[in-house]
């Protein structure tokens, strides 16, 4: 069953989003000088679909092809008592060594900094990367932890009461799209 964006001005359409991710693309290899020593990891499920269409993006270019995989935060999230989130213990097992890599950790959006934290932390428990670097499609503001993107989509500063719904047909939605929805 496909869902449908919910009504809420629109951030980024389909084309915004993926012109964004060939510009990030540019920019990982420009900062990085290619993609020799890089690896993509994106957060589940949203960063994951960041970073495989970054490679994706990548590899059609003809510019590299850099190792991919998701990554399951779930286990070293500080809200892991909560009755907020229910960790499935999931195993992380990336298929490629951090050791020595340049770590792009891919996320969807950016807001109080408590997932980067946590993929930073589940990072290394899998290796000994020599750089992490954030890449972010939204940073909407609102940090609670010291912690901030290098390479960001767009900035869209956000009220408490609002926040970023993120739509990737990946993902089961009909169109790719991200808006602003007004929490209830």
């Amino acid at each position: 069953m496909q869902k449908t964006p919910a009504k809420g001005p629109v951030v980024m359409d389909a084309e915004g989003l993926r012109r964004t991710i060939v510009r990030l693309s540019h920019e990982i290899e420009e900062r990085c000088e290619g993609f020799e020593n890089v690896v993509l990891v994106g957060v589940k499920r949203g960063g994951e679909v960041v970073a495989r269409r970054l490679q994706r993006e990548i590899a059609a270019s003809g510019r590299g092809a850099p190792c991919c995989a998701g990554l399951d935060i779930a286990m070293t999230r500080d809200d892991l008592v909560s009755a907020f989130i229910l960790p499935d213990a999931v195993k992380n097992e990336l298929g490629f060594s951090l050791d020595g890599k340049t770590v792009v950790l891919c996320d969807d959006v950016l807001h109080t900094g408590r997932s980067a934290v946590a993929g930073i932390e589940a990072l290394f428990c899998l290796g000994r990367p020599a750089k992490i670097m954030l890449l972010v499609l939204v940073d909407r503001g609102g940090r609670e932890l010291p912690v901030r993107a290098d390479l960001v989509g767009k900035n869209v500063p956000t009220s408490k009461e609002e926040y970023i719904e993120v739509h990737f047909t990946e993902l089961g939605s009909k169109e790719d799209a991200l808006t602003i929805t007004k929490k209830e």
